[in-house]
């Protein structure tokens, strides 16, 4: 039997205040009812850089100033959406170094946003439990000293979970 995998691909930022790390509240998707990275997809025609600068202003409030790209990476998993019984999902991690602004605990909603805000959790909070792999990617990544490891991930089961954990 044929794998049927759906693909997605976007940007995401890794911010840390305090060492915590900022996440989003995630309303949409496979992640849905976790925490989750600032980012997403690239709207039509977009750079990376743009892409990641938008979509952290749109979820957290904050405005990526100084930021590094520090690698790509994808998460296979099972999971139905529309004719597929997979995902892969494709993301280029952001370091983002400096940044300004304020985080908001409500995003403002509009079509397409699938943050419900953002807040700032230890890393010791963050779980498979109630984190998406991104989150788990940006944890090992600061828990390793700024090591960013490309390997690609399969994970067997995926759950999506019914009610938020936030």
């Amino acid at each position: 039997m044929v794998k049927k995998y759906h693909r997605a691909f976007g940007v995401y930022g890794i911010i840390t205040i305090d060492n915590q790390l900022v996440v989003i509240k995630k309303n949409g998707g496979p992640y849905i009812n976790r925490f989750d990275l600032p980012g997403g997809s690239l709207e039509d025609g977009e750079s990376l850089c743009k892409a990641i600068v938008r979509e952290i202003k749109e979820e957290t409030g904050l405005n990526a100033v100084n930021f590094e790209q520090l690698g790509v990476t994808s998460f296979k998993y099972p999971w139905r959406y529309e004719r597929f019984e997979f995902n892969q999902h494709i993301c280029v991690f952001y370091k983002i170094n400096k940044f300004d602004g304020d985080l908001v605990s409500q995003a403002a909603q509009f079509s397409g946003q699938d943050s419900l805000g953002a807040e700032l959790l230890s890393l010791t909070d963050l779980t498979s439990k109630n984190s998406s792999p991104l989150v788990l990617k940006a944890k090992e990544y600061l828990q390793n000293g700024g090591i960013f490891k490309t390997n690609d991930q399969v994970f067997k089961t995926w759950k999506v979970l019914d009610q938020p954990v936030f």
